[in-house]
């Protein structure tokens, strides 16, 4: 029997076929083939069409189904990660009503700050422990004060997520955790967030019904079978945002683990068996996949907005057509630890968390047209990244969180050897790096969620370790030196802001 896994980025959709028996990836496919295309009507705004998001399910799946030639009646079940944080509407006929304000869109961020401090900071941690910020709640309090006449036909919010499964379902459903991620779950009552719902003056009724994250959803519907190739009453058994999800890919399930991934932002996620969170919320504390009223599971989240789109907009501007990322990932190999002094800052794609949810913008500093080239450029940004998570990374360190061994999925800017040693350099962890991604780990854990796996260790079979990366304690003090020369460079961009 085989399980289907579907990811929905920003970027791309993404979809895996696992063998259930030896936990093998049998096939996957992405779409589209490049990146799927994000609108910014205004500077710091980010919005995507919903449907972009379900046509690309429908040619990564029906791709994965037809390249596999499997009968579908072997595929058994569906699990879905998605993009955390977004904001999708819909009407009674399940209707969309405008497109989805995406998780790095920053239009909220003083409705949260106001909200922080009207509802007091001590009161919001204890119960949210997070600030509202500029998270799904306050995105949907934007719509109301801006877009009344769009508010007044909302039947129901919906996370990513929440969206594809009910267009492959019916139904309109969410999850305790998604709820979380959207600041709507009061973790000091555990229950929906009413207090915050009131302050937004935001209707109850709008919260669909909650579901678990692990157990039969729903079942695909017969439009969505026939337009998947799939059998009618297919179980969909699991759906979680994309972070708690990549921890569950690699195993990172219980406290004192971590899991770090570097897509389009990047991001270190650590577990946690106690109801952490950072006075300034700079980091932000969910509900993990695996979270129970006995052994309580929370996942701790260090995000860099500017990550992978760095790396993405320096292969479409700074490279050239014949560039790939291996041709940069090979220029950057010949420069020193440090970039000869020049310094890139990861912060041009939107409000940061770290930075209280503050636009500081990407900056370039240091640069000597008689010293630098782009392959100092391609250097000094994958060391910018590194550098951003480890100082994201000591806030983690000051909540008693355990930053010594981080694993990562095989991907994405881990391909990269300078980020992977740089990284493992500043920050004195240990990386073990996998063979597998978001769509097989929703894959797993929909065999888990329908019950073909009896257990975590079962579903986890086939998870292969390929790679270790060690920090390297001769070089130690040189990427210190050039971490330190960054910090400082950040700070006097930061004294242009207030904070």
């Amino acid at each position: 029997m085989y399980l289907l896994g579907l990811d929905i980025g920003s970027s791309s959709v993404k979809a895996a076929l696992i063998d259930a028996d030896n936990g093998r990836c049998l096939e996957q496919a992405q779409a589209p083939r490049g990146d799927m295309k994000i609108d910014a009507p205004h500077i710091g705004w980010a919005e995507q069409d919903p449907d972009c998001w379900w046509q690309n399910v429908l040619r990564a799946a029906r791709e994965v189904i037809h390249d596999s030639g499997l009968d579908p009646g072997r595929i058994k079940t569906i699990g879905i990660s998605y993009q955390m944080h977004g904001l999708v509407l819909i009407n009674k006929k399940k209707e969309l009503l405008r497109p989805s304000i995406l998780w790095c869109d920053s239009r909220a961020a003083e409705i949260g700050k106001t909200a922080f401090n009207d509802l007091g900071p001590k009161f919001c941690l204890e119960h949210l422990l997070n600030s509202p910020g500029n998270f799904t709640a306050s995105k949907l309090k934007w719509v109301k004060d801006n877009e009344p006449d769009i508010y007044e036909q909302i039947y129901k919010v919906l996370l990513p997520g929440d969206y594809i499964a009910m267009k492959l379902t019916g139904e309109v459903q969410t999850t305790a955790s998604g709820l979380s991620e959207a600041i709507l779950w009061d973790f000091e009552e555990n229950k929906i967030a009413s207090f915050l719902l009131k302050q937004y003056g935001l209707d109850p009724a709008l919260i669909p019904e909650i579901v678990p994250t692990f157990g039969i959803q729903g079942v695909l519907n017969q439009e969505a079978a026939e337009e998947l190739g799939l059998l009618e009453g297919t179980p969909v058994s699991y759906r979680a945002g994309d972070q708690p999800n990549n921890a569950f890919s690699l195993n990172v399930l219980n406290p004192g683990e971590m899991a770090a991934t570097a897509g389009t932002s990047g991001v270190v996620y650590g577990v946690s068996d106690t109801l952490k969170f950072d006075p300034l919320s700079r980091v932000n504390t969910f509900m993990h996949v695996n979270n129970k009223p006995a052994t309580p599971r929370l996942g701790v989240l260090l995000c860099v907005n500017g990550t992978g789109i760095l790396n993405s907009w320096l292969k479409n501007n700074v490279a050239n057509d014949n560039f790939y990322y291996d041709d940069i990932n090979k220029l950057t190999s010949s420069i020193p630890i440090g970039s000869d002094g020049l310094v890139v800052l990861p912060f041009g794609n939107g409000a940061e968390r770290m930075f209280q949810d503050k636009e500081i913008h990407s900056h370039i500093s240091g640069l000597e047209f008689n010293v630098h080239t782009r392959s100092h450029i391609f250097r000094a940004a994958h060391e910018g990244i590194a550098f951003a998570l480890n100082f994201g990374m000591n806030i983690m360190t000051s909540m008693g969180m355990n930053t010594s061994l981080i694993r990562a999925a095989k991907a994405n800017i881990f391909l990269s050897p300078i980020f992977r040693e740089t990284l493992a350099g500043i920050s004195g962890a240990t990386i073990e790096l996998f063979n597998t991604d978001g769509a097989q780990g929703a894959a797993r854990a929909a065999g888990l969620g329908a019950g073909i796996y009896h257990n975590e260790e079962e579903a986890f079979t086939g998870l292969v370790k390929s790679e270790i990366i060690r920090p390297d304690h001769k070089r130690i003090q040189e990427y210190q030196d050039a971490y330190e020369k960054w910090k400082n460079e950040l700070i006097v961009h930061l004294a242009k802001y207030r904070f």
